[in-house]
């Protein structure tokens, strides 16, 4: 016997031997692919080709045995059971008392997330309304507008200087009407231009927040890898509730685990609870219960094994700094990093095509981000810039991949 709805005449049934194609929603069509970002296209088809394209920690740096011992002595303990269940969404009370600890701040405030791309996901879905204004670095770290679409956010280009966003120029627009619902920036090792938000511009970007109502997205991986210079501060970002700051272990104990967290003020806890609670309900218990045994029984240990990677990632732009002067002199603008894992040099010959220099440094056997990949909106030099990222290569490989750009460049 079949079951058939009375109101719905026989002809308009769907054929059984007809399946019927299913479409994606609207919010999945929409969703784009940063150019250079996931393009296999633009990379070079060469098998020994040096990828000087992410912001990606040295296997050398990273806590391999840390994290083998780690894993022992938890299961040694009796944990083993309890990493494999299910656990609160606030995160581990233990992690996140380390890293408020840490930050200077209620524990309360910290959220642990799975990387810092969810925490910049959870902070725009709920504090951006659907339509809203970001405004975004020019140029910006391409992947963050991701999450905008999310929320079918506009963006405001804000200019990047060599001392971090353009806090003037984001003063004026406000006060000539413009208004937003978020500044989103990378504070500490700017993502693609290296520089650093100087404290000055700290303080003003949040007594803009405060005045006009709008909050700080900082994102900050980079900020433990500082290696020259000197800290500009993050209290001034703590102490507003006008700001949300996230960070990752990301680039300091490794991608892979996928651990993050966010600093929020103690009026959003809540909001960013519940909206965490409709998503992935938490972080896994498996990572963080190795990730909290390894910070809490090593008093220390994080900031020896940063100290080492500091080292490490100085050598590693020295290094390429001097490659590009030395090989190529008087070809580029370079600024020397003082941290994270990024060099932004300019070329100095306008006359230069920049994607057929990107072409022929693919053929020749380097891949790198072209700058015209990161652009918002006009006011920015990045159509003749580079990002060179160092810190995965070694000094070999540093050395061959300036001499490949030497040769694409004739």
């Amino acid at each position: 016997m079949t079951l058939t709805d009375p109101t719905v005449p026989d002809s308009a049934a769907p054929s059984p031997t007809t399946p019927i194609s299913l479409v994606p929603s609207a919010l999945a069509r929409g969703l784009t692919v940063p150019k250079g970002f996931g393009d296999q296209s633009l990379l070079s088809p060469r098998r020994d080709a040096i990828r000087l394209l992410g912001g990606i920690p040295d296997p050398s740096a990273l806590p391999l045995d840390e994290l083998r011992e780690a894993l022992g002595e938890v299961w040694d303990a009796g944990g083993a059971a309890a990493s494999l269940q299910y656990s609160g969404s606030h995160g581990f009370e233990g992690l996140r008392g380390w890293i408020a600890e840490r930050e200077g701040v209620d524990p309360r405030r910290i959220l642990i997330t799975n990387g810092g791309m969810h925490g910049l996901s959870l902070t725009v879905q709920a504090l951006v309304e659907h339509g809203a204004v970001v405004a975004v670095d020019n140029p910006v770290y391409p992947l963050f507008l991701r999450t905008l679409e999310l929320v079918g956010a506009g963006t405001l280009p804000v200019p990047v200087e060599a001392d971090g966003l353009d806090v003037e120029h984001l003063a004026k627009r406000l006060a000539d009407g413009e208004r937003i619902a978020a500044v989103y920036t990378v504070p500490d090792f700017h993502n693609p231009s290296q520089g650093t938000l100087s404290a000055a511009k700290r303080a003003a970007l949040v007594g803009l927040a405060e005045r006009y109502g709008f909050v700080v997205i900082a994102d900050d991986p980079y900020r433990e890898l500082r290696f020259a210079g000197e800290d500009q501060g993050r209290r001034v970002f703590f102490d507003s509730g006008h700001v949300v700051h996230v960070n990752t272990f990301t680039k300091t104990l490794g991608p892979g685990l996928r651990l993050g967290w966010l600093v929020l003020p103690e009026h959003l806890v809540d909001a960013v609870l519940r909206l965490r609670n409709r998503q992935d309900s938490h972080s896994s218990t498996f990572v963080q219960t190795l990730v909290e045994h390894l910070l809490v029984s090593r008093p220390g240990w994080f900031d020896t094994t940063l100290a080492q990677a500091r080292e490490l990632y100085r050598h590693r732009a020295e290094v390429l700094v001097a490659e590009l002067e030395t090989r190529l002199p008087g070809r580029f603008e370079v600024t020397a990093p003082e941290g994270g894992f990024f060099l932004w040099p300019r070329l100095t010959d306008d006359g230069v095509d920049t994607r057929e220099l990107h072409a022929r440094a693919a053929a020749e056997g380097i891949d790198y981000q072209q700058g015209e990949f990161f652009i918002t909106g006009p006011g920015t030099d990045s159509e003749r810039r580079l990002r060179l990222a160092y810190g995965d290569r070694t000094d070999e490989e540093l050395r061959t991949a300036v001499d490949r750009l030497a040769k694409a460049l004739g």
